[in-house]
């Protein structure tokens, strides 16, 4: 029998609830398997509040939510990003003899309502789905019925990732949770740097939940930045690095560029060149996707040119190399797409092709000016006047005296906050927050501010990995809040002596900020050391968000402290 009390990652478990969980994890693993210290302290830290984890790959993350929820009682809403992913997890669910049911484009309409009434019953303990559903009110009327106790969101990092752009539905999961019930809410990926983190937390609604943190190095994998300064150089360097890879590490690699365009003119150059290759990008017909990725999984295709649309639940042992051929949109995108190789726990090769010019695109989507509180407020009266179908986006923009961009990038913090939802044919029509138009105004008006931050500060940290000097995988670590001291011995700065020389990092009460360390500005207030580099320090504060500063002037200054 524990004590009383069982000491989490975050706080006390109750003992009922700490003592259940050795039965939950026989239940789903089986008898004799044990947790690893990552899975288990998310479970603890998910049964006392709201969680995030943010573990390696293969870390048995479905027996997260799954255990958890068992402890918890009651029903479980997974939101996974993938059809494969539905079906995946679905099948290890009911391998472990959880009754799992998932909820998706696939399903006949018939067999929609029926599953439906079975959860609301309570005879599906777990329901795996999409946010594309729960941005449904139908479908979060009857989910809330069965009072679901956990809302699980699998690879989470896409609130961020793709919720602005990709997957505009991800920004509604914070009012869905509190359309369900507010059900305990657990995310769950491999990746996410402390602003990424703090961002998810932000867009989720659970800006207090508990962080689990495991190592997420992949010291297997070298690392390799190429600099190039010409858009063909760039193409014909590629080729080249496919070329090289396929011989020195294997055939099987993935080749990531930022653009469709760029997925179609690669994959030609490079079967011209003797390496069959396949374009992959959202564009492409269900099928065409579905057959390429078959393909690459069945060992039929060795190379695929993608956007970040190609990798979600992609877990072939056999992928020995990235390239990116294009500068990653973050360095959370970077980690996350080099993962994707050496997923055996072999050696793996991650190329970078960085063309400095390639970062003005970024900073052009984060472009324009932003919408300001008054303007969003008039926004939020008119969406108000139309709950169902809405008003068209460009209409909106007109009357509140915005541009179509600003509008655009206005919409996460909008729908976020519950003040709007996105409705077919780029409308957005009533959400279910009823404050003050004015005072949802500043609040969304602030969320965008600070996502524009984000945003650029992303393009600036993917460039000091990119230029940096020492250590790549130090610097790296550095920004996905994993500090280390000693050079990794594994990428081409250590390969050419060029380790670099962390310092004496001490602190800033010694004059030298480290990496992961709370500091206080006098303006801008409490922050996080991000990366520590030559003579400059990169801060994430709370309310100015990024802010490089010059270690010289900080020291004469004074200007950060410890807190």
């Amino acid at each position: 029998m524990t004590d009383e009390l069982t000491q989490g990652p975050c706080g006390p478990v109750a003992a009922d609830l700490a003592d259940a969980v050795g039965p939950a994890t026989v239940r789903v693993l089986g008898e004799g398997a044990e947790l690893g210290s990552g899975q288990r302290d998310a479970i603890l830290a998910t049964l006392t509040t709201d969680a995030l984890a943010v573990l390696p790959p293969a870390a048995g993350k479905t027996a997260i939510y799954a255990i958890a929820g068992a402890v918890l009682g009651g029903r479980t809403v997974v939101v996974s990003p993938t059809l494969s992913l539905h079906r995946d997890q679905v099948a290890h669910l009911r391998d472990a003899g959880v009754s799992a049911e998932a909820l998706n484009s696939e399903l006949p309409a018939g067999r929609r309502g029926e599953l439906l009434s079975a959860f609301a019953a309570g005879e599906i303990e777990v329901l795996v789905t999409s946010p594309e559903q729960l941005a449904r009110p139908d479908v979060l009327a009857e989910l809330a019925a069965g009072s679901p106790t956990l809302l699980a969101v699998d690879e989470v990092h896409c609130v961020c990732d793709w919720g602005p752009d990709f997957r505009p539905d991800y920004l509604a999961l914070a009012p869905a949770a509190r359309a369900l019930g507010s059900p305990r809410v657990l995310g769950l990926t491999a990746t996410a740097s402390v602003p990424a983190r703090e961002e998810i937390l932000e867009l989720l609604g659970i800006p207090d939940a508990c962080v689990v943190v495991r190592d997420v190095d992949r010291p297997a994998t070298h690392l390799t930045v190429h600099l190039v300064h010409d858009e063909e150089a760039k193409w014909e360097q590629a080729v080249d690095q496919v070329t090289t890879l396929r011989t020195e590490a294997g055939p099987v690699g993935i080749v990531y560029v930022t653009t469709r365009g760029h997925t179609e003119l690669l994959a030609e150059r490079l079967t011209a060149a003797g390496t069959a290759a396949e374009a992959y990008h959202g564009g492409l017909r269900k099928a065409d996707r579905q057959r390429i990725q078959d393909a690459f999984m069945g060992g039929e295709l060795d190379v695929v040119v993608a956007t970040s649309a190609f990798g979600m639940g992609i877990d072939k042992p056999d992928v020995r190399w990235v390239v990116h051929a294009d500068v990653p949109t973050s360095i959370d995108a970077y980690h996350q797409e080099i993962g994707r190789a050496g997923r055996d726990g072999g050696s793996a090769r991650a190329v970078l092709l960085h063309r400095p010019q390639d970062l003005s695109r970024p900073k052009l989507f984060a472009s324009g000016r932003d919408a300001k509180a008054a303007a969003l407020a008039t926004v939020v009266e008119a969406v108000r006047l139309h709950p169902d179908d809405g008003v068209a986006q460009a209409e909106l923009a007109d009357a509140a005296g915005l541009s179509k961009a600003a509008l655009s990038r206005a919409v996460p913090a909008l729908v976020t906050g519950g003040s709007a939802r996105q409705v077919p044919g780029r409308r957005l029509a009533a959400g279910t927050n009823t404050d003050p138009a004015t005072a949802v105004g500043e609040s969304a008006a602030g969320l965008v501010a600070r996502s524009r931050e984000r945003q650029q500060s992303k393009v600036e940290l993917v460039r000091r990995y990119a230029e940096g000097r020492g250590c790549r995988r130090r610097t790296l670590l550095e920004v996905l809040g994993e500090p280390r001291e000693e050079p990794c011995g594994n990428c081409d700065h250590c390969d050419s002596g060029d380790v670099g020389d962390p310092g004496e990092r001490s602190g800033t009460s010694h004059g030298q900020p480290a990496p992961g360390e709370t500091v206080a500005h006098e303006e801008w207030g409490r922050g996080v050391v991000q990366t520590v580099e030559d003579d400059t320090v990169v801060v994430l504060f709370d309310d100015a968000g990024y802010r490089t500063l010059s270690i010289p002037v900080v020291r004469e200054r004074g200007l950060l402290t410890p807190v």
